[in-house]
């Protein structure tokens, strides 16, 4: 009964323990999951991130979301890696007339253009550094005032398996 009254409830520290390690790999595998060696486009192992963290000495806060602890970790990673957060692929279908000053407005947020097509509408396929989305996003529909459409083609652009043979 002393439990309700004070609404205390004690957490040894085993449970504790365990507690804050899942939320060290839940970390390091948000980190993995959307990160890339940015030299070679491929993605990094969770134990490797998990070594990375230990080196760095991350603690875990456990009143902060895992989510937002990861983000953490990858500013605090590139200080010591080669670690960047992988480009998402999208493609906007933009009205002619709103396309050709929307692109020059969109290129600085813009990684790579993968391909460009002008026909009836501006249609560009395109990596960019996912912190850029809601702004791309607020972009094209203000500018376009709803006409212009964004698609997400991949979260993630990822080299998966061996290298590519050119």
């Amino acid at each position: 009964p002393q439990i309700l009254s004070k609404g205390e409830l004690q957490v040894s520290d085993k449970e504790r323990h365990t507690q804050l390690e899942q939320m060290f790999r839940d970390i390091a595998t948000i980190v993995a999951d959307k990160c890339v060696n940015p030299e070679t486009k491929r993605p990094y192992t969770v134990i490797l991130i998990e070594r990375s963290m230990k080196d760095i000495h991350y603690s875990v806060k456990p009143h902060k979301s895992t989510k937002q602890q990861a983000l953490e970790v990858i500013r605090q990673l590139k200080e010591t890696m080669q670690i960047e957060r992988a480009h998402m692929r999208l493609r906007f279908i933009l009205p002619v007339k709103e396309g050709k000053k929307l692109k020059e407005r969109l290129k600085p947020l813009i990684k790579v253009i993968e391909s460009e097509d002008f026909h009836e509408q501006l249609e560009i396929v395109c990596l960019v550094d996912p912190g850029c989305f809601r702004e791309i996003d607020e972009l094209i529909r203000s500018e376009t005032k709803g006409k212009g459409t964004l698609e997400v083609l991949s979260l993630k652009d990822v080299e998966e398996g061996d290298e590519k043979l050119e």
